[in-house]
């Protein structure tokens, strides 16, 4: 094994220090009042605070961040456009609750839609929109089921996509926060429609709910959600120096209490945890000992950046080591694992890391194959 202390450091910009030079003191995390709740790194996934957060829960509006995430993932693969005129039914104009006021027989664009589903929480917004993707909310519904089993969604079932009070449709804390990082993640563009404070549709001007959009300059979005049986619920993000985290509270008491409460989470996750970016994609860690090939050897690396969330008291380096294959024999194709980066002490990794090879190499010639037989023959010797 090849420590790699140097790497981290320049990578950090400063010079290696033991990490138990600065031991780590964070508090307890807060104690809220909510049924379930969620603090997660939007970047790395690691989960900072939980309680009770895999618990099956109605989810109420909250639903509508997987309708959201759905018309954004068909988006993204051209298959709807933003501006696509979607019929009003008149099951979307007879839904209550929260409401865009859409009306029956009209068409709507599908972005006043979207903004109608994140901004207004509109219950006909987001029926109308489902069926416009599936065909009915029904067969919507479905398809909500099967993006979840694909984002690792394990306690989640749902029937509609509103979010509105039916057996067999839940969610909980850690799902959602799945799903929310799924939509910073891969929709950054259409992301930025959650932060938009209020939207007019119909000379109706209607407030996000959201109360944190207001409150920390830093918040840019995500869900509000409400009914008697699931209580008020909120997800929420933040960024800040680079630090992205996620927040889900639900069945608080009230309107103020979900933003108080998820306030809460967010300044303890700020105040006492980071995300450090340790490689980046491509960058070289090791040439290794290529066997048989067209070239000696082959340059190993990391196919994505490569990010950890640690505590803000932890020490300027940090403790890593490369783990290779002990033969690497070509032919080798890019993004080939090779072997794997510790990060951590023996107690307390942090994080482990697949390396890749960053470029082919090709099989050798037949002398070149022979003789390096040879060699590792002899190698394996001694």
């Amino acid at each position: 094994m090849k420590k790699l202390l140097a790497t981290l450091s320049i990578v950090f910009g400063l010079v290696s220090t033991p990490v138990s030079a600065a031991p780590s003191l964070i508090p307890t995390p807060p104690q809220l009042s909510a049924s379930s709740y969620i603090l997660m790194d939007a970047y790395t996934g690691d989960v900072l605070v939980s309680h009770n957060a895999d618990e099956e829960l109605p989810p109420a509006s909250l639903t509508k961040l997987m309708t959201a995430y759905i018309i954004e993932y068909e988006l993204a693969r051209g298959n709807l456009s933003f501006s696509d005129q979607v019929s009003v039914s008149e099951k979307a104009w007879r839904m209550e609750g929260s409401r865009m006021f859409i009306r029956e027989g009209t068409r709507v664009s599908l972005e006043d839609l979207m903004r109608g589903i994140i901004i207004q929480s509109g219950n006909d917004a987001s029926v109308a929109a489902a069926e416009y993707v599936a065909g009915s909310e029904s067969a919507f519904a479905d398809l909500m089921n099967q993006h979840a089993q694909l984002l690792g969604m394990k306690n989640s079932h749902f029937v509609n996509a509103t979010g509105f009070p039916a057996e067999g449709h839940y969610s909980s804390a850690h799902d959602l926060a799945k799903l929310s990082r799924a939509t910073i993640l891969q929709f950054p563009e259409n992301y930025k429609m959650y932060a938009e404070k209020e939207f007019t549709y119909n000379n109706i001007k209607q407030p996000n709910r959201n109360k944190l959009l207001w409150r920390d300059k830093t918040v840019d979005g995500l869900k509000t959600g409400h009914t008697e049986e699931a209580g008020y619920c909120l997800a929420a993000s933040a960024v800040r120096n680079g630090t992205r985290l996620i927040t889900v509270v639900m069945g608080t008491k009230s309107d103020q209490a979900r933003a108080a409460e998820s306030q809460k989470l967010l300044d303890y996750g700020f105040r006492y945890y980071e995300t450090r970016k340790l490689y980046s994609r491509g960058q070289v860690v090791n040439n290794a000992k290529v066997w048989g090939g067209s070239q000696s050897n082959v340059k190993v690396g990391f196919a994505e950046d490569v990010l950890v969330t640690i505590p803000r008291q932890q020490g300027d380096s940090l403790p890593a080591t490369l783990d290779m294959m002990k033969e690497i024999t070509a032919p080798i194709a890019v993004g080939d694992v090779l072997g794997k980066v510790i990060v951590g002490t023996e107690g307390n990794i942090l994080l482990e890391q697949p390396v890749v090879a960053l470029e082919a190499v090709e099989e050798g010639g037949f002398f070149k194959r022979m003789f390096d037989k040879i060699r590792l023959f002899f190698a394996n010797l001694f």
